[in-house]
């Protein structure tokens, strides 16, 4: 049965608060930009701003509306995270997921160790990942850190609403500490980074709830019998949002693309670790997941208005305009520039957050249109070589967040990769997969009310055999030096 329900998305570029009744309905909802401030060493999270923009959205309900809730499910980005003291004070930061303040302590593994880490954890050796980040955390305490616990950004919203201190499977399978296969915290892979397991605490399922503490409950006007979980890292919980299946690939657009199958088993082999995919446990208790991210995303939006000095309306307009023109047959990629959009760093199998981004093929008549253009085709082009890496036969595309909105995008990916497109017209999956997780209830791909994208195909020829002939030059830029 569907229980009224608290969501909290904390993503990197902002917090979606909701509140789902019964029949999964929103009943109100509030975004956020994602607070964050510096330190000595980059930008981390402001918990102070996130705890008082989280506790607002729940007093400002209104007493009625807070006496039906049952549950809060909390879900966010999956590698950041802080060391917790037990009186739930911070120890260190709590650093944002892209922060690269621990790719220090991967500088002595040999390719052994790299190898052995991903057979155990099922991750390829990257900074992003939370145990590097705790090393680095445990190592620049200005105290003692014993008794002191890492937590995901999730897990501890989660523990200041509790007082309790716990780790979601998915969560912890995206810190590169855990025994993907065992479920349990790797003594071997622990010991390489000079950390003891007893850092990482107690796993919890989603499913799994835990009482909220009298004192929130007082502060936020909550009934004592509301019960809090973290649901997971927001993609597989995504998944859980858009009822993904086997043999379908789930699309999670936001700051970031992700890709996301689901498997029975993982796959920790030599081909999976040269592509650098992410092996991890889906967050429903069974099975596992395999994710690889693009870091441009949705952020490419941004990137073209400060590129062009334009605003977000009139990009929109751009868009609506090539849209319209490509579907009339009455533009061609030729006619774009070739871009490479690696504008926050590049893809897997390289990974490599130096990347920047390239423009070939601009002339002195080039517009603007034409730019937007080769920005989109440089994504798809892009999307088209991460999913070459999972060797998987996808007979369908499930697509979350903002590109769900952008129909020159879809389109492109529809008829460059020659698979059909589903696009929620839902924008907050990933907060009513969220409820699923926690009421242990299935939500359908149809309430999400879906768009369909068909492949044409001659625009599917026209565009495999544009990306033939400008495969060289693809390729080359790609290798370009960071």
């Amino acid at each position: 049965m569907v229980l009224p329900t608290i969501t909290v998305d904390i993503g990197t570029t902002s917090v979606k608060l909701s509140l789902f009744d019964s029949d999964a309905a929103p009943v109100a909802s509030l975004r956020v930009t994602t607070p964050t401030t510096r330190d000595d060493t980059g930008e981390i999270y402001d918990i102070t701003a996130l705890r008082a923009v989280i506790t607002d959205f729940i007093a400002g309900l209104g007493s009625a509306i807070r006496a039906t809730v049952e549950r809060i499910a909390i879900t966010g980005v999956g590698e950041s995270g802080g060391l917790v003291a037990p009186d739930l004070t911070l120890a260190s930061p709590m650093i944002l997921w892209h922060d690269q303040r621990g790719q220090g302590r991967l500088a002595g593994l040999s390719a052994e160790d790299r190898t052995r880490i991903y057979e155990v954890t099922g991750l390829p050796v990257s900074g992003n990942y939370a145990i590097s980040k705790a090393a680095w955390a445990i190592d620049s305490a200005p105290s003692s850190t014993i008794g002191t616990k890492w937590l995901n950004v999730a897990e501890y919203v989660a523990a200041l609403m509790t007082g309790e201190r716990w780790s979601e499977p998915s969560l912890a399978s995206r810190t590169m500490a855990l025994h993907l296969t065992r479920g349990e915290w790797s003594e071997e892979v622990c010991e390489l980074f000079g950390i003891d397991t007893a850092v990482f605490p107690a796993l919890r399922p989603a499913s799994h709830g835990t009482p909220i503490a009298p004192r929130y409950a007082a502060e936020v006007g909550l009934p004592a019998d509301v019960h809090v979980h973290v649901a997971g890292h927001d993609h597989m919980v995504g998944g859980v949002g858009a009822d993904l299946q086997p043999g379908e690939l789930l699309n999670s657009t936001g700051t970031t693309e992700g890709l996301l199958f689901l498997a029975d088993s993982p796959d920790l082999g030599p081909r999976a670790e040269r592509a650098k995919l992410a092996n991890g446990l889906d967050c429903r208790g069974h099975g596992y997941t395999l994710f690889a991210s693009i870091p441009t995303g949705g952020s490419a939006f941004e990137t073209l208005q400060h590129l062009i000095g334009i605003d977000a309306n009139e990009l929109n307009r751009h868009v609506r305009r090539l849209h319209a023109k490509y579907l009339a047959g009455a533009i061609h990629p030729d006619a774009a520039p070739l871009v490479l959009p690696r504008f926050r760093g590049a893809p897997p199998p390289t990974k490599d957050t130096r990347a920047r981004g390239l423009i070939a093929g601009l002339r002195t008549d080039s517009t603007v249109e034409e730019l937007v253009l080769g920005c989109f085709l440089g994504m798809v082009l892009q999307f088209r070589d991460v999913l070459e890496l999972f060797e998987s036969p996808t007979q369908l595309i499930k697509v979350i967040g903002p590109a769900s909105r952008n129909p020159l995008w879809q389109q492109l990916k529809a008829d460059l990769l020659g698979v059909p497109l589903s696009a929620s017209q839902v924008s907050e999956v990933v907060s009513l997969g969220a409820q699923a997780l926690v009421t242990r209830t299935t939500r359908r791909w149809s309430a999400s009310d879906p768009h369909e994208i068909v492949v044409d195909p001659d625009r599917h020829h026209q565009l495999t055999a544009w990306a033939d002939t400008i495969r060289p030059q693809w390729e080359y830029l790609k290798g370009f030096p960071s």
